[in-house]
């Protein structure tokens, strides 16, 4: 024979209903003690804060204070929740763990707003360094419908294929540097003809001379 199943009361239709529709949960203050105790735990951290922020009139710590302590050990660790509990115990007080929850998350939240603060100051220096090191190019910027060139008095030099305004500075002194190279030769050149030249005229003349002054005039 199967046994028959039993029939829920009125009152645990109602809990589970409750447990149902927790996150639609306020201001608990006439409910009774012994309900809550069966619909807040199912609550989570913040539908436990809400309701807790929402009750008027009545303290709802004998029946969620466990519960909080149970989330303080679950976001702050063991070991911060047995100093906690040494300290209260040394100093003989005691503090509603919802008042250690909150206390607690606002110590945590100001030491990272602190270690933020840090970080940003770190980073501004290091940008404030790199920007105190960086040489700043002047460039004369031609029409822009003309070719780019750069140089300095009567010579030119094509380097608008070039984008970093280093490599066309390095690129220009280079060409100048050749080019002094190539006026430098081209004068030297010039002076060894010149002296060449000279000294061929000075030797064609001698040997016309000594020519005349041999031969004399038929009469």
């Amino acid at each position: 024979m199967f046994g028959r199943k039993k029939v829920p009361s009125l009152v645990d239709l109602c809990v589970q209903k409750a447990i149902d529709n927790v996150r639609y949960l306020g201001n608990v203050g006439e409910t009774d003690a012994y309900l809550l105790e069966r619909i807040l735990p199912h609550c989570t951290l913040d539908q436990l804060m809400h309701v807790e922020k929402s009750t008027e009139g009545r303290d709802l710590s004998p029946i969620t204070d466990k519960l909080w302590k149970r989330f303080f050990e679950k976001e702050f660790g063991t070991h911060c929740t047995s100093q906690v509990v040494k300290r209260m115990k040394d100093k003989r007080v005691s503090y509603k763990w919802i008042q250690l929850y909150e206390a607690k998350q606002k110590e945590v939240a100001e030491a990272e707003d602190k270690a933020v603060a840090r970080l940003k100051q770190r980073y501004k220096k290091l940008d404030d360094r790199k920007q105190s090191r960086q040489v700043m190019l002047c460039t004369k910027v031609p029409p822009s419908n003309k070719r780019k060139f750069w140089g300095n008095g009567g010579s030119s030099y094509d380097v608008s294929h070039m984008k970093s305004n280093i490599l066309k500075k390095s690129k220009i002194e280079c060409l100048k540097s050749l080019e002094v190279k190539n006026l430098a030769a081209m004068k030297r050149s010039s002076i060894r003809r010149s002296q060449s030249s000279s000294s061929s005229m000075i030797k064609k003349g001698g040997i016309s001379g000594s020519g005349s002054t041999s031969k004399r005039p038929i009469l």
